[in-house]
This record gives C-alpha cells, sequence and structure tokens, in this order.
C-alpha cells in the first residue's frame, strides 16, 4: 500500500491508473477510522479496481471553540487497518498542501447548507465542500463513497457533484452501529462511561419514530413531538435539533405523503453526536 503526501503526486499516480484503464474510487475521511469507515472502503472494492483513502483533518470545517486540535489521530493505527481492507493508497496531503497561505476559493452550497447542522455550525459546510472539491481534483476519482450517518454532507455532496458538472458517481453506504445501536463515530471516543449509555437515546428516539411510522402515523407533529419526549429520557443531554424533513429540501414538514428525514444532533457534555433515519422507501439513492 502507497502512502502519497501530495497533490501533484496524487494527480500523477491517478493519471497513470486511468491510462491503465482502471476504475479509481475515494473514499475521504478524517482518519480514527471504526468500523463504519472500513465499510466504505470495502464498498470501494466491490466498486473499483484501485482504492483510495484519503487522511486529513479539515481544519475549514471546524468552527471557533470546536475540537479541531483535540480530535482523535492515530496514522499507525489507520494505515495497519487500511492494509488490512486491501485499500491500495493513502492520500494523506498537509495543511500546507492543500491550503495555500493566500487561499481565497471556497465552494458555496446557497440552498441546503444553512438548514439544520449548518445552522448550528456557521460555515462547516462551505469547508466540507471546499475539501471535498479539492480531493476530487487530487485524486480524480470514478466514484467516491461517503456514509449515510452524515445526511446532510451526503446531499450536499449530490448537490455540488450534479451542478458542478463533476464525473464522478457518488455511492452511499449505510450507517454502521454499535451491537446496542449507537452509531459509529469517531467523536464516540469522548464520551464518558455514563455518556456513552445516555446516547443510545439518540437510536431510541429513531426507533419509535419508525414504528409510529409502520404503524400509520403520518402525521408529522406527532413523531416529532414523540422523538423530542424520548430524547428528554437522557437527563445529561442537550438539544441543538430534532425535526422530521423534506428529503429534498431538508425543510419540516406537515404530513408524511413522501419520504422524510427523521433528523437529530444532541451534546452530551462536550461530545455532539448527530444521527437519522428515512422514513417510507425512498427512491431517492442517499
Amino acid at each position: 500500500m502507497q502512502v502519497i503526501g501530495s497533490v501533484e503526486e496524487m494527480q500523477k499516480t491517478s493519471r497513470a491508473l486511468r491510462a491503465e484503464g482502471k476504475r479509481i474510487s475515494l473514499v475521504p475521511t478524517m482518519g480514527y477510522l471504526h468500523e463504519g469507515h472500513l465499510s466504505l472502503i470495502r464498498i470501494a472494492r466491490e466498486n473499483s479496481d484501485a482504492v483510495i483513502v484519503s487522511h486529513y483533518v479539515n481544519p475549514a470545517q471546524f468552527g471557533p471553540g470546536e475540537d479541531f486540535d483535540s480530535y482523535p489521530r492515530d496514522f499507525n493505527r489507520d494505515y495497519e487497518l487500511c492494509e488490512r481492507e486491501a485499500a491500495d493508497i493513502i492520500f494523506r496531503p498537509s495543511s500546507e498542501g492543500m491550503y495555500l497561505p493566500d487561499h481565497s476559493v471556497f465552494v458555496v452550497e446557497d440552498s441546503l447548507s444553512d438548514l439544520l447542522e449548518g445552522a448550528h455550525r456557521a460555515g462547516h459546510f462551505r469547508g466540507v465542500l471546499t475539501i471535498v472539491a479539492k480531493l476530487f481534483n487530487a485524486a480524480l476519482p470514478d466514484c467516491a463513497i461517503f456514509g449515510s450517518k452524515d445526511v446532510q454532507q451526503l446531499i450536499l455532496i449530490r448537490r455540488m457533484v450534479r451542478d458542478l458538472n463533476f464525473p464522478i458517481e457518488i455511492i452511499s453506504g449505510p450507517t454502521v452501529r454499535e451491537h446496542d445501536g449507537l452509531a459509529l463515530s469517531s467523536r464516540n471516543a469522548y464520551l464518558s462511561e455514563k455518556q456513552r449509555r445516555e446516547a443510545l437515546v439518540l437510536n431510541r428516539s429513531l426507533m419509535r419514530a419508525r414504528e409510529l411510522y409502520d404503524k400509520g402515523e403520518r402525521d408529522a407533529d406527532v413523531i416529532r413531538n414523540t422523538v423530542h419526549e424520548t430524547l428528554k429520557e437522557a437527563s445529561g443531554s442537550e438539544l441543538d435539533y430534532a425535526d422530521v424533513v423534506d428529503i429534498n429540501s431538508l425543510r419540516p414538514v406537515k404530513h408524511l405523503d413522501q419520504p422524510a428525514l427523521v433528523v437529530l444532533a444532541v451534546r452530551f457534555g462536550n461530545t455532539r453526536l448527530i444521527d437519522n433515519t428515512v422514513l417510507a422507501e425512498c427512491n431517492i439513492e442517499l
């Protein structure tokens, strides 16, 4: 497995792979890999001849007071995991290589990025879309694999690819959970034992929403209120948002006559976790 540290070398390597007729996949990560990331690498392997895993903690998507400096990092461990999953290349650029001192161009989406996560993390998606576009231009992939837990991110990346005409297929992987239902996240490492138990309320609230829907409930307010009441069971938590939204516009809905998302973000101490579920069969690939 090869480790590449510069954009120029990454582009040169990808062009050579393309010249050999190989299909290239990219799995963007910020490192500290878990089973969710590894599942995306496996999807990438199934869909390509050469798998590139990017490994970069992107400062542009962290706001003031967020956890950029404390974000967990362990490259040696991540290297071993990528090697075990038969990745071909780890693209590990430096911040100096990704953002020049006078960097001044960013990718901004004007319809969906100020909602939900964007309403609580100003500028977050500007940083996400910019780094993803830069990774696409560095790795030159035919397809890129993203997890569905970060559902708003996934929707925005699909919109960017569509609107900016990137010749890249976006493939999604399902949310991977612990045996007790907690969605895997690198930030789970921050949780105390008590917070880890309390965090189970996230999946519990989503399961109750789905149970209501499956029993025929179509009033979004009923499902929304049930989610809010369930989240109150974690006394040490602080709610950022919990809503039932249209799967296209990401805006709140009143009646569930089409596929919708239940989305939530909750803080446990200094740790902020997100999760979601889709209500109804969905023709839109997430």
